[in-house]
């Protein structure tokens, strides 16, 4: 009797249990993301969107330091804080109230905790997305694998694990995506209604999702003229078709986004005009604004305030996994056109849609602004394993490709553990802050590390200039002073390394000439993976 090939079990298994291990496995990430909560300070963004959140929980005017975000993952993140009795100290600098929230009743690392449990909901979404997505052009083995990925992604459990926006944006616009295609295929009124509001929850967390969705649903259809050639008559009796229920969509999306701002009706500040959600239109105007005008980053060695068109090319490169990067290339190239072929295009265009218009932008700031693509990627690698699954019935090769990529996978996610956040892979080398710095290496989350680092060694002062606004005392901390940036000074010498790979823009009043003494004296030991530790005898 002939044994039955394994690629034929696991399929088999996978066929029946798919829910199962997408349940398992959202559950092993919930598991790993909540452990991170009690290892890191608060980051940079956090205070400022627990501020707002809880501004807007409040019932007072939405109208913070950085306006720039609409109220939903905010709202979420401070829920928790204000369910537990935190409430306004009507601090008018959004970072100083943010801190003063934090802690409030000396709860700081509950509160945080709190704070970010309000997010994981999202990753709960993101990675129901990937399932339903896979499963509706994959099956069940490509869905049990897209998940595997996608809640193994150290970018995706590092923003999952923060009181901020990045995790709700990708969730959502990866959901209104997929609730798109159901509309397309049924333009019908139930999913239009279902369309329309996932879409306005996904301006509501973000408003990237108002430039990343028209361009993603752009690409989409740009694929589906190009292969499938459909005649012109055919192409507009479909439009026509379809405008009622685009139009029910398009007003219950408006619907939605002018409830998150609480049905506010009033003058837009930059005209005269009266309108719904007049925020809303001033807050996007800010981010045309920020965009044009960009912000300090840095990469390579270099230092902009414009950025770079190659910026988050170099970003995925160096921030993605190496095995989940073969597979993606892998799934592309293997992808056919049927049924999964389509799947696979489809999840191409969102994500090269979304990375096409990062590459245009001048807000260069880290992995966390284009994260919605490890939606798309992750069930294009899928196809990769999928099709590597299949062809293991015939050859044994492909069958230990597939497991060594998924076994690499599963090792460099559990071994990157707690530091999702500064994750790089090989191709970083050994010195990722020569490659970025900011969100993708020191975000301010190692203070904690470093405050415990000084206790035990009985530190009385310490010279550091953070990167971010913190009560250095109340995060047990010795008096502090900030760096002199020509010489180390005698005792405990620390240096954030977002700090010093942007003093050349003027954080340390320093040129691109000017060497920097951390750059010249390495390092006694390494805090977390952001912050350099000296001690100078006096």
């Amino acid at each position: 009797m002939r044994e039955t090939p394994v690629a034929k079990l696991i399929t088999a298994w996978l066929q029946k249990h798919s829910l199962l291990v997408f349940l398992l496995l959202t559950a092993i990430g919930s598991l790993r993301i909540i452990s991170t909560y009690g290892v890191f300070s608060h980051t940079f963004d956090e205070p400022a969107h627990l501020a707002s959140g809880m501004q807007w929980l409040s019932g007072e005017t939405y109208i913070t330091d950085i306006p720039e975000h609409p109220p939903l993952a905010r709202v979420l993140a401070a829920l928790g804080p204000y369910l537990a009795g935190v409430r306004p100290h009507h601090i008018s600098a959004m970072f100083q109230e943010g801190l003063a929230l934090l802690s409030d009743g000396g709860h700081y690392d509950r509160n945080l905790a709190l704070a970010r449990l309000g997010i994981l909901p999202f990753f709960w979404v993101g990675a129901l997305v990937v399932f339903l997505w896979a499963k509706r052009y994959l099956g069940e083995p490509g869905a049990a694998f897209a998940v595997l990925f996608f809640t193994f992604l150290p970018p995706i459990l590092a923003h999952a694990g923060l009181a901020t926006t990045d995790m709700a944006l990708t969730a959502m616009v990866g959901a209104s995506f997929l609730a798109a295609l159901s509309w397309f295929d049924r333009p019908i009124p139930s999913n239009s209604l279902a369309f329309g509001a996932i879409t306005g929850v996904a301006v509501l967390c973000k408003f990237s999702s108002l430039a990343f969705l028209p361009v993603a649903f752009a690409a989409a259809l740009f694929w589906y003229l190009a292969s499938e050639h459909p005649p012109l008559s055919a192409a507009l009796r479909a439009a026509k078709k379809r405008a009622p229920q685009l139009l029910l969509a398009v007003v219950t999306a408006g619907f939605v986004i002018w409830a998150g701002y609480r049905f506010s009706f009033g003058h837009v500040a930059f005209t005269s005009v009266r309108l719904p959600a007049p925020e809303l239109y001033a807050n996007i105007q800010l981010v045309i604004d920020h965009n044009q005008r960009g912000d300090p980053s840095f990469l390579l060695g270099q230092h902009s305030y414009t950025g770079w068109w190659y910026y988050y090319l170099v970003v995925l490169a160096v921030k993605t996994p190496l095995p989940f990067l073969a597979l993606v290339i892998y799934g592309a190239l293997a992808a056919d056109r049927g049924l999964k072929g389509r799947g696979t295009q489809l999840a191409l265009a969102f994500s090269l849609g979304i990375l096409w218009f990062a590459l245009a932008g001048h807000i260069n700031l880290g992995v966390r602004h284009i994260l919605p693509v490890y939606i798309g990627f992750s069930l294009v690698a899928a196809t990769g394993a999928v099709h590597l699954l299949n062809r293991s019935e015939e050859s044994r090769a492909a069958g230990w490709i597939l497991g060594s990529l998924v076994a690499w996978t599963v090792v460099t996610s559990g071994l990157s553990h707690p530091d999702y956040l500064p994750y790089f892979n090989a191709l970083a080398g050994g010195h990722p802050e020569n490659v970025l710095a900011d969100s993708d290496l020191d975000w301010g989350q190692d203070m904690k590390r470093l405050a415990r680092r000084l206790h035990e060694a009985g530190a009385q002062q310490l010279f550091f200039t953070p990167s971010l606004p913190v009560d250095l005392a109340a995060q047990g901390f010795p008096p502090v002073q900030p760096n002199d940036r020509e010489k180390p000074s005698p005792g405990w010498n620390a240096v954030s390394l977002t700090v010093l790979k942007k003093a050349r823009l003027g954080l340390w009043g320093a040129y691109p000439e000017i060497k920097l003494w951390p750059d010249q004296v390495p390092p006694s030991e390494r805090i977390g993976k952001g912050i350099w530790l000296w001690y100078f005898p006096p």
